[in-house]
């Protein structure tokens, strides 16, 4: 008799438990919002947004203007280090030059990028390699460094060999002028 009234209880219990749970699974699915989902059809031009509305954005946690990290202001647009550790027109002018080599490893934050051994279609038994080191935050003509590394195919290896300090000073001058033309776009549109 104990032993059956000990297992009616546990019985009790668990359907209690079952009850529970599916009270809960029930309520939290009463917050979804009601209606079909909307795409974007591009017929919708008032701006307007509504809660099935699933290409808004929603809303932040950390308020309207978010999370400022790295020390960034608001309307401070003109220094080019919104979001990354080194400046950014230095930064997209170094990727924009160096676009014809394979990159090997790109770091926004520490300001390196390392590309992979490329060999031009001219000469095909020499091969190139450049690291491009941002060093600053503001755009200045010491803020970009890259060092260039050179091989040729001698004997059936890769053999290194010197590169000229003339190839990474002009690949540098290259950086600087993409980055000043980046600028005086940006300047430009923001006066528009």
């Amino acid at each position: 008799m104990i032993r059956s009234l000990f297992c009616h209880q546990c019985e009790k219990l668990f359907w209690a438990f079952v009850l529970i749970v599916t009270c809960l699974y029930l309520s939290s699915c009463s917050s979804m919002p009601q209606g079909e989902a909307k795409y974007p059809t591009g017929a919708n031009r008032s701006g307007q947004t509504d809660e099935n509305d699933i290409y808004s954005d929603a809303p932040s946690i950390f308020g309207e203007g978010g999370l400022m990290l790295l020390g960034r202001k608001e309307g401070d647009d003109n220094s080019g280090t919104t979001g990354i550790g080194v400046n950014s027109f230095l930064w997209r002018a170094s990727l924009d030059t160096i676009s014809f080599m394979p990159l090997a490893s790109a770091d926004p934050f520490g300001g390196t990028i390392i590309t992979d051994w490329y060999s031009p279609a001219e000469t095909p038994n020499e091969r190139f390699k450049l690291n491009v080191f941002i060093l600053d935050k503001q755009l200045r003509s010491d803020g970009v460094s890259v060092k260039v590394f050179r091989q040729a195919l001698k004997g059936g290896g890769w053999r290194d060999v010197t590169a000229t300090d003339a190839t990474a000073r002009q690949l540098e001058e290259a950086i600087l002028t993409r980055a000043r033309q980046m600028r005086v776009d940006q300047m430009n549109r923001e006066d528009d």
